[in-house]
């Protein structure tokens, strides 16, 4: 069986060393969703919610996740981000917002957690946002879309909505 690689021989956690690994170009695209019911996207689209620009307030906190990733998942690496960015697109076909972002560095590890991280940020501020005014939201379809550098470069997750 293949040993965990955030274990050390005694079974406590550590962080995986990558002083080792080459500094290589990465990039992460992640991707989400969040219901929302008719009323709520027409609040949306007008920018009439009380909390004020949805637009505008979960891209800065999607953006700001990002940048503070290591500070809320234990094993991840602290990473000096080139680029951030959050789009977050009403989608009424879908009936909801859609929510995706991308990340990139130069570095010895990935940016997965921190597209990640921005997504489920950006989708919690929504609801936030939203919650005074729609109690029957549904945050849904977080997951990764892309990512490149590294020693699985590259993987495109065509199975997914973009």
């Amino acid at each position: 069986m293949k040993e965990f690689s955030h274990y050390a021989k005694d079974g406590s956690p550590v962080m995986v060393d990558i002083s080792a690994k080459k500094v290589t170009m990465r990039t992460a695209r992640a991707g989400g969703f969040v219901r929302l019911a008719d009323a709520t996207l027409d609040l949306i689209e007008k920018r009439l919610l009380p909390k004020g620009d949805l637009f505008q307030i979960a891209k800065i906190a999607g953006i700001m996740a990002a940048k503070r990733n290591a500070e809320l998942i234990p094993m991840c690496h602290p990473l000096a981000l080139s680029y951030i960015d959050v789009t977050i697109v009403l989608d009424r076909d879908r009936g909801g917002v859609a929510i995706n972002s991308e990340v990139r560095l130069e570095g010895k590890t990935g940016a997965e957690m921190e597209a990640l991280m921005a997504v489920s940020i950006a989708a919690l501020t929504v609801y936030d946002m939203c919650k005074a005014v729609d109690k029957s939201m549904v945050i849904d379809d977080i997951r990764l879309l892309e990512k490149t550098g590294g020693k699985s470069d590259p993987s495109i997750h065509s199975d997914v909505i973009p």
